[in-house]
């Protein structure tokens, strides 16, 4: 009876079963707060506070996405936020496929040590960073600008992306770019002609980390911005709130609106990020 029992216990923990447990366990803790912030959008105050709790609204209402444009320049905190993750992201990629070019194909006499040191430097807190990079910010004159923060999201972002980078350029035959530099091209023709190409889902995927990490990103944003004008998303929201008041439903529209661009890119990227993702890990 006991070994019936720990065949079908085994085979249920290996089954089918289990993995769909597992599937719907992540697609709910996933998307749960998602729609919570967007069903509490669709609300109104008063259906918000009423018990029992409702947890889809009754009566939708889109009011409170126009009172989030009218009560604080969100279309303003969106520009921002984008040119500035836009910005960040053409530099990471541009600085990351050059790094992880040299360190997948040129004979570096450090080449574990300089790896070893990119590891060690993106597990560093950013809080430990904010003053030293607030000082370099002061001392350059750049803070109230927009450099300000695509410089250190750069920065941020680079450990990540060009480790990512380096096990794809990794798995490019040498023959190829020989090949191309044969008929003409420059070792940086057949980076940009060639190889990269053949790596645009890593290069995809790298892209949209560096995207969404300079999208959410709050406390520099906050620490080296006092200009209304240029104030990004993340800090933009937070004004919504009085010393007395918090208006949810307003400030969860403004998280929608915030989480529609990040969301549409990665559907439209979406079988380049999976196919990066997955082959950055079988090759890492």
């Amino acid at each position: 009876m006991s070994q019936v029992t720990s065949s079908g216990l085994s085979s249920f923990l290996s089954g089918r079963p289990l993995r769909l447990i597992a599937a719907a366990a992540l697609i709910i803790n996933g998307m749960f707060p998602a729609l919570w912030i967007l069903f509490t959008s669709l609300k109104t105050e008063a259906e918000l506070t009423a018990k029992p709790i409702t947890w889809v609204p009754h009566v939708p209402t889109l009011a409170n996405y126009m009172q989030a444009f009218s009560d604080q320049p969100l279309h303003l905190f969106l520009f921002n936020s984008f040119m500035v993750a836009i910005l960040s992201t053409c530099l990471t990629l541009l600085v990351s496929v050059l790094a992880a070019y040299a360190l997948a194909r040129l004979d570096l006499r450090y080449r574990g040590l300089i790896l070893s040191t990119i590891i060690a430097v993106s597990t560093f807190p950013l809080v430990t960073l904010l003053v030293p990079l607030f000082e370099i910010m002061r001392t350059l004159n750049l803070l109230n600008t927009w450099i300000a923060l695509v410089l250190p999201y750069t920065v941020l972002s680079l450990p990540v992306c060009t480790l990512m980078l380096v096990s794809f350029f990794e798995g490019i035959p040498r023959d190829i770019e020989n090949a191309a530099m044969i008929d003409g091209c420059t070792r940086i023709g057949a980076l940009f002609r060639v190889v990269v190409p053949l790596c645009a889902p890593g290069v995809f995927t790298a892209g949209i980390l560096a995207f969404v990490n300079a999208w959410d990103e709050f406390l520099l944003a906050l620490s080296f911005n006092s200009n209304p004008s240029l104030r990004t998303l993340p800090v933009g929201i937070q004004l919504y709130q009085g010393e007395f008041a918090f208006p949810w439903p307003v400030i969860s529209a403004a998280l929608v609106v915030g989480i529609v661009p990040v969301a549409v890119l990665i559907v439209i990227f979406q079988e380049r990020v999976v196919s990066g993702l997955t082959t950055g890990g079988i090759k890492g």
